[in-house]
């Protein structure tokens, strides 16, 4: 018999490490479904959402390589919650397609541990019913946003638009069974957190 999938949801703000966790747990043999990296495979050149969105936005939104203008889209849409809207209505039933494909196909191989590292948890409460632990990631604002601006061309007003759109850490914190303060931690620390979770919960 084999023995049941456990599914953990694994979430934080921009900049607080959790690709860095997401990361260690793979490495520690989850199954990782990467919502971001989905959508970002969605609106490459090629991808399945961008006929719909060249056609609700125009071709104007997408790049010289006929993929998604991400930072164009990602401003335009953050000063018109309509266009937000539509942007969402296009992507995130595709997202929840892939992600229940890899879901079936995790199943089919009898994976034992599959990580969900949706960003928007919280935003989408039909995660919560869907998963067997959430894991936040946290640290302070002023970290997440001078971890961002090192790491990309954004300017500092443009990662607090960012930071400011997203849920609150207190939000977060009232969802999750579990939270890791990324704060001042080195990467071994890090991993030692999540690893002493895992072993906790006996979920590897």
């Amino acid at each position: 018999m084999n023995s049941p999938i456990f599914r953990l949801g694994l979430t934080g703000g921009i900049g607080c490490g959790k690709s860095t966790v997401a990361k260690i747990l793979q490495d520690q043999g989850a199954t990782l479904i990467d919502a971001d990296e989905i959508s970002r495979a969605l609106t490459a050149p090629t991808g399945l959402a961008l006929p719909m969105i060249s056609k609700v936005f125009g071709k104007s939104f997408l790049d010289p390589s006929m993929g998604l203008n991400r930072v164009k889209m990602r401003d335009f849409v953050f000063n018109d919650l309509e266009a937000k809207k539509k942007l969402e209505s296009i992507i995130h039933p595709l997202i929840a397609n892939e992600i229940a494909f890899l879901t079936r196909r995790a199943e089919s191989e009898s994976k034992l541990f599959i990580v969900y590292d949706i960003p928007l948890l919280l935003e989408s409460p039909k995660w919560r019913t869907m998963v067997d632990f959430v894991l936040v990631i946290d640290c302070l604002i002023e970290t997440q946003i001078a971890r961002v601006t090192t790491r990309s061309l954004l300017s500092r007003q443009e990662v607090e638009k960012i930071v400011n759109a997203q849920a609150t850490h207190t939000e977060r914190r009232e969802i999750a069974d579990a939270a890791i303060y990324n704060e001042g931690l080195t990467l071994s620390e890090l991993f030692n957190s999540v690893t002493n979770l895992i072993n906790k919960f006996r979920i590897s």
